[in-house]
This record gives C-alpha cells, sequence and structure tokens, in this order.
C-alpha cells in the first residue's frame, strides 16, 4: 500500500465520465474504473442523452455507481460540470467515455497527493492506444507549471487529477471551449496553485480513433487556441507571467494550430503557422521541426513519404518505451 493510513482516513476519490453515444467504448472505460484496487471511489456517469446501448451499459453497472443520469445538455463541458458538481471526494478525476484507467492509477494518484498536499492537480504520462485498444504512443510530459501551461505544453486530460478545493475555486469548465477545456481549466487551477508532475508513471491511455475529436475535428483547435492566447494576454491575473512570457504563449498557439492542421491536411496553413511559431520563437524541439517537415511533405503532395516513419514508429513502440501499464518494472 502506497497510503499510509488507516481505512477511515483514507480521502475519497471522486470520477466523472461523461458521455454520448460511446457505447462501442464505454463498457471498457467504466470497468477500468470500478474494478481500481483503491478502496474509496465515488463513480458518476453522466449521458448527454444517448441513443445508443449506453443506457444498457450503464445500467448494467450502476450497482457499483455513486450515480448517472441521461439527459440533453450544451455540451461536452455542461455534462462534465454537471459531474463536477455532484462530486463529493477531495480528489477529482475525469475520464472520457473512450479513454481507460490502468491498474492502480487512482492509488498512486492518491499517494501522490499525499505526499504534494499543496498541488492543484497531479499527473502523469499518457499512453495512446487506438480504436481496437492497441497502444502505439506515449506521451511523455515534465514538471511543468504554470508558466509552461501558458506555453502550450500540453498535459493528457485522463492522466489528471485533481484536488476539489482548488477546482471549485477555478470555477470548473468554461461552457464556450469545445476543444481545449481542459488546457484552460489546468490553467485556472494551476494560477491557484502549482500542479506536481509524477515521473515514470503511465496511469492512463487515451483513444485516437476516426471519431475522437482530435480526428474528427482537428480544425477547430487552432481558433480555440488564439483565442486562449489573446486572454492570457489580457487578463490581468497572469501578470506579470503574461508579460515576461508573450512570445512564448503566442509560439505555443501557432505550434498547436499547426499541429492539428496538419492533422487536418490544411498543409499550407500548418506552414503558415508554423512560420509565425518561429517568429516568436525560433529555437523549436526535433519533434517539432519533423512536424514542420510533414507539413511541408503533405504541401508538395508527399504525404505519403509519412507513412514507412509511422509504420516503423508504431513497429518499434513497445521496445522504445519499455513495459506498459502503470510504471512499474
Amino acid at each position: 500500500m502506497l497510503y499510509n493510513v488507516g481505512m477511515n482516513e483514507l480521502p475519497l476519490v471522486s470520477i466523472v465520465t461523461p458521455s454520448f453515444n460511446q457505447g462501442e467504448f464505454l463498457e471498457e472505460t467504466i470497468r477500468s474504473v470500478i474494478e481500481q484496487d483503491y478502496p474509496k471511489i465515488e463513480y458518476w456517469v453522466i449521458d448527454g442523452g444517448s441513443t445508443d446501448n449506453s443506457i444498457e451499459i450503464i445500467k448494467s453497472h450502476q450497482q457499483r455507481l455513486a450515480g448517472w443520469v441521461s439527459e440533453k445538455d450544451r455540451g461536452q463541458a455542461d455534462g462534465i460540470n454537471k459531474g463536477f458538481a455532484r462530486a463529493t471526494g477531495e480528489i477529482v478525476g475525469w475520464l472520457n467515455s473512450d479513454d481507460l484507467y490502468y491498474p492502480g492509477a487512482i492509488r498512486e494518484a492518491v499517494a501522490a497527493f499525499q505526499s504534494h498536499p499543496e498541488a492543484s492537480f497531479v499527473f502523469s504520462d499518457v499512453e495512446s492506444i487506438d480504436g481496437e485498444g492497441k497502444p502505439f504512443h506515449m506521451m511523455r510530459y515534465g514538471d511543468w507549471k504554470l508558466a509552461d501551461l501558458m506555453a502550450f505544453n500540453i498535459i493528457g486530460q485522463p492522466g489528471v487529477f485533481m484536488r476539489r478545493e482548488v477546482l471549485e475555486q477555478a470555477g470548473y469548465l468554461d461552457l464556450s471551449y469545445n476543444y481545449l477545456l481542459d488546457v484552460q481549466l489546468w490553467i485556472k487551477m494551476a494560477r491557484i496553485a502549482e500542479p506536481f508532475y509524477v515521473p515514470g508513471k503511465v496511469w492512463a491511455a487515451a483513444r485516437i480513433h476516426e471519431n475522437a475529436k482530435n480526428s474528427a475535428q482537428a480544425k477547430g483547435f487552432g481558433p480555440e487556441a488564439f483565442r486562449l492566447a489573446k486572454w492570457l494576454c489580457e487578463d490581468e491575473a497572469y501578470y506579470p507571467l503574461n508579460a515576461q512570457n508573450f512570445n512564448k504563449i503566442w509560439a505555443g498557439a501557432h505550434r498547436l494550430n499547426g499541429f492539428y492542421q496538419v492533422e487536418a491536411r490544411n498543409y499550407r496553413e500548418a506552414i503558415r503557422s508554423y512560420a509565425r511559431m518561429l517568429r516568436f520563437q525560433p529555437k523549436q524541439s526535433s519533434r517539432i521541426y519533423r512536424r514542420m517537415l510533414f507539413a511541408l511533405l503533405g504541401w508538395l503532395g508527399l504525404e505519403k513519404m509519412r507513412e514507412p516513419y509511422e509504420r516503423m514508429r508504431a513497429h518499434s513502440y513497445p521496445w522504445r518505451c519499455g513495459k506498459r501499464g502503470n510504471g512499474h518494472d
């Protein structure tokens, strides 16, 4: 046991899963929560009025749920906020209905909060899986604080667990964001108290499939990134960090837009955004230069030249990243 207190003193952990017509994946998501080895979990499933088999799946597990609802809402953020409002745990997690927790995730997140009770939220690396559940990429992060998050260093939402006290102070999700709603929430929480990164752990998997927003609606991310950057630079609550990091903020927004324009195969727009990124921040990582090369190849009509690289990366992934799971040897 990583926690060092008695059962009655263990913090309650509330998990919220928003769902809408995700019956294909919902069963696996729910099981990944209710089969955790942590003994004090409050689990809410907030369905947006699904018309597939989602309700049947939810009902089959309702004895293990704190509660569930199925009703029309105003989008993903609204559904998640309904769950946040119902959550009573000291610690809150948000797991989308196509993502997964790995065994031991909640127990280890609680242990991280015990070691760092001042943290607004704790987070781990996140593994990417495809529609069939096959891992193909590890999203590795760093000990990122408020200034890093303001520069669009993106944290995988399934690997985040929040201190409810800070979540309440931050004010939940902004309903006007559809794509970067989590990014804005992390920034609001980090302004109140810095987060804590747990290196070497992988608590969750993010499922990347053709109907996921980051694939099906890739064009929508850039406009929200620019809106978020404008808000950060104008909001006095973030002064003086916004003034000190003005170039990094706008470089990050253009970097994010470039990434998703490549995913949407809008290569000309991706090249424009990467060029603007370099004007704000000329020095970039090799990973970003590789994305710029993909954009150029696509613009030249040579996007198939990327395929051997992707095949090689997928084939070598388990050996490059080591044993999958929650980071144990």
